[in-house]
């Protein structure tokens, strides 16, 4: 009995291509049954990795793809193209940060007919398989990562169906052959530390990011540069190292205003720290900014609408989304264009959170736990 998937249609065809660009030789045409015995695996698992289905581990997708890979196979392009859709893979999607990148991403979506799929991931390293799956069932102009990160098979898995990836705000290491949007986080922390430092702060603490971020690494970067150039103590417990939540500020702000000598300041690395710190103050009895500053990290809109309002590092979050989107789609019509990563500027915006220390004023110790 003839197994169904060896008549598979246009999809399941391969082609051997010449191992030159220069060869002449008409290329052969290989059959799934030898695709399968290469790979050591049946004619149906073949197929499904062809055609985009579900039902195949990731280790045996990975193996059948570098296979293909390696031996100079291609996929026979369909004439219908791609899907008139983005995929949007978001970390931590309930988070307002996330929802403002969408938005952007979104409004360009829209303005070139393009429709989203917007999936979520509470694991920043790693996308749910069947996510995968569903992708190159999709077939869609491209993949948005929003502060995610894809490992190396399943990012080999989409570049061998012509799939373009682009990161906005790299969570991990940059990959070589990633197209990337982010902003210049070192250089934000460096001013938002500089701007307290000008106040009068010479006691400046700092809540941080999770260590294997880019972001984060580059803002405990700039902080620690903005302090040593200007020749102030640095103690460890001033370092106080969380995963970029409300609980972190809390927590981080509450263990730094109970040490014996506390901060006259705190640098939070993103505004929800920020806010963490703020009610942490409040525990504590501490008014802001009369006994201590906080700067907060991306200019949410929460950041105006507390009181005090809240000075942060504005990161340009529509524009990030925008400048990624439109990327997505000239990868879609210039599939060799060189890889490109764009750092957008930030600036800083003073409200009322930040004054000068009352100990510069010759006023009372400004932190009384």
């Amino acid at each position: 009995m003839t197994d169904p998937a060896a008549t598979e249609p246009l999809l399941a065809t391969l082609w051997r291509m010449p191992a030159d660009k220069d060869d002449q030789v008409v290329a052969a045409r290989a059959t799934l049954a030898e695709v399968a015995d290469i790979a050591d695996v049946s004619i149906s698992t073949v197929s499904k990795v062809l055609n985009g289905r579900p039902g195949v581990s990731d280790e045996t997708r990975a193996k059948i793809e570098g296979l293909l890979q390696q031996q100079g196979y291609a996929r026979r392009q369909s004439s219908t193209g791609p899907a008139a859709l983005i995929d949007v893979l978001v970390w931590e999607i309930d988070s307002t940060w996330a929802v403002e990148l969408i938005a952007g991403v979104e409004r360009v979506a829209r303005e070139h007919g393009l429709g989203m799929v917007v999936s979520g991931t509470q694991d920043r390293k790693s996308a749910d398989p069947r996510w995968l799956d569903a992708v190159l069932a999709r077939r869609p102009v491209g993949v948005l990562l929003v502060g995610a990160e894809l490992p190396d098979a399943p990012r080999r898995v989409l570049q061998s169906r012509q799939v373009p990836v682009v990161t906005i705000d790299q969570g991990g290491h940059a990959h070589p052959s990633e197209h990337s949007v982010g902003s210049a986080d070192w250089s934000g922390a460096f001013q938002a530390t500089r701007h307290l430092i000008d106040l009068g702060h010479r006691r400046i603490g700092i809540v941080t990011g999770p260590d294997d971020m880019i972001a984060s690494v580059a803002r405990l970067s700039g902080f620690r540069a903005a302090v040593e150039a200007a020749g102030l103590p640095l103690p460890p417990e001033y370092v106080r190292r969380g995963e970029f939540h409300h609980r972190d500020g809390l927590e981080h702000g509450g263990a730094l205003l109970e040490l014996p000598e506390p901060p006259t300041a705190v640098f939070a690395s993103n505004d929800l720290q920020a806010l963490g710190v703020y009610e942490a103050a409040r525990s504590h009895g501490v008014r802001i900014p009369e006994q201590l500053s906080v700067v907060g990290y991306d200019d949410l809109k929460a950041a105006s609408w507390v009181s005090p309002a809240l000075t942060t590092i504005r990161v340009p979050l529509a524009e990030m989304a925008d400048q990624a989107t439109r990327l997505l789609v000239r990868l879609r019509d210039e599939p060799d264009f060189a890889v490109s990563h764009i750092d957008l500027a930030t600036t800083l915006v003073v409200r009322q959170s930040t004054a000068a220390p009352a100990e510069a004023a010759g006023g009372p110790d400004p932190v009384t736990p």
